[in-house]
């Protein structure tokens, strides 16, 4: 008599993925491919990125941050962290481009 195994069935496991089942990431990014707003979740991976790189009270002056055509946009609040950003702004470009991809940021505006 075989010993059924609560790990497989059918000799198979069943943590195996079937061919339509996504992980939620993978929708998300699948939607925003089809609808046209990828830079929208770049923009927002962007954001989580200054809130890991910046101290927390840098990081509330930042307003929002936006892509159009290949330019990252980050509105600040602050007169002087608007200042450094601006000194700094090849710093943060080749940040961004680093950690997300060359070909996806050719600018960066700090308004």
């Amino acid at each position: 008599m075989k010993r059924a195994s609560f790990l497989t069935y059918n000799s198979e496991p069943l943590m195996k993925k079937k061919k339509r089942e996504y992980q939620s990431s993978e929708l998300v990014k699948s939607f925003a491919r089809i609808y046209g707003f990828e830079d929208k979740l770049v923009a927002f991976d962007i954001k989580d990125f200054l809130e890991d790189y910046l101290d927390q009270s840098l990081f509330n002056e930042i307003r929002s941050v936006n892509i159009e055509n290949k330019c990252i946009i980050i509105k600040i609040d602050s007169p002087l962290l608007k200042n450094d950003f601006k000194m700094r702004k090849n710093f943060y470009l080749k940040k961004f481009q680093d950690k997300f991809g060359e070909d996806k940021f050719d600018d960066l505006k700090i308004l």
